[in-house]
């Protein structure tokens, strides 16, 4: 006697009978990432909103952070370089689209030819964020920390940003960096900062011009600027280190905690990136080799089109949360 129970589903999409969302398990897998992928983004951006949230009054200002431009040295140009990076991100999202159709179209050369810009656009953003790492972590001002772990930064009396290098002269060292041919073995320092805070006092009592900016914001959205008598009090009293460029420890720009999220936010973009431009040229290789015309379809790119997409998303956002908010 037959016992078998039937539903009436069988053939329908959550039966068994058909493809879910009649997408393919290649494709579903790739959803499946995405949206997890796009859970922890989520959370570390929510995090990085709640602490900007708990520090507004002093977080750092990112069109005075991000002011560099390469081979344009000593100019400000506030973000500009960062849109070049943004806009060619979404040019290789366009590229990958353009690739994609052509796939369905079963064009191989047009693939190739769409498939090569994006991985071009995605070497360019790479190496533009890797660049911007760099003069990040290099800095270009200085700044002193106190003993409360609050940065103070130089300008002149017109209210613009003055160099540790324009008023500071650095005396010769007679202190050794232990390291492990020359100290204790177990004992390695970092590099020394440039100049000492006695320096720096010094410098400062010597330049009448220069004043102290604080962290600490204004009703207007501006830093604080000290009168000539504060500042001077302030380096003496409370400063304690002597801090270039930005890591995970220190921050010349502000509140250290900015560089921890910028480092590992972008750091994490970055990677998703640069593991998008590996997949996109093992792909852009099969493509060359006729393996997906043998097959029939381009599915393939296609999947690997969601994923850059969803980076080229992701990072609208990151942009939006450190560059413009």
């Amino acid at each position: 006697m037959d016992t078998t129970v039937t539903t009436g589903t069988e053939g329908k999409t959550w039966g068994g009978g058909n493809k879910p969302l009649n997408a393919s398990y290649g494709k579903m897998m790739m959803w499946f990432f995405i949206v997890s992928d796009a859970l922890t983004f989520s959370g570390f951006l929510a995090a990085y909103g709640f602490s900007r949230f708990k520090f507004i009054d002093s977080w750092p200002i990112a069109d005075e952070v991000f002011t560099h431009v390469p081979f344009l040295h000593g100019q400000e140009l506030p973000m500009i370089y960062v849109a070049f990076m943004t806009f060619i991100l979404i040019m290789s999202s366009v590229t990958m689209v353009l690739a994609v159709d052509a796939g369905h179209h079963m064009n191989k050369a047009k693939v190739t030819f769409y498939m090569f810009l994006t991985i071009i656009g995605g070497l360019i953003f790479v190496g533009s964020q890797a660049w911007e790492w760099a003069t990040f972590i290099k800095g270009d001002y200085g700044a002193i920390q106190t003993k409360g772990g609050n940065i103070l930064q130089f300008v002149d009396t017109e209210g613009h940003r003055v160099a540790l290098s324009d008023f500071v002269v650095a005396e010769e060292k007679y202190r050794t960096e232990h390291d492990r041919k020359n100290g204790l073995w177990f004992v390695q320092e970092g590099t020394l900062p440039t100049y000492t805070v006695a320096e720096v006092v010094k410098g400062l009592e010597s330049h009448p011009n220069v004043l102290v900016r604080t962290q600490m914001l204004t009703a207007e959205g501006e830093k604080t600027v000290l009168s000539r008598e504060e500042s001077l009090k302030q380096v003496k009293e409370n400063g304690q280190l002597v801090v270039e460029g930005a890591n995970l420890k220190v921050n010349e720009y502000g509140t250290s905690l900015f560089a921890d999220f910028f480092f590992f936010i972008t750091g994490f973009h970055g990677f998703h990136v640069f593991s998008g431009v590996v997949i996109n040229i093992i792909i852009f290789f099969n493509v060359i080799l006729g393996t997906y015309e043998r097959r029939g379809h381009y599915e393939m790119v296609e999947k690997v089109g969601l994923y850059w997409h969803f980076v080229d998303l992701v990072w609208v956002f990151v942009f939006t949360f450190f560059y413009l908010v």
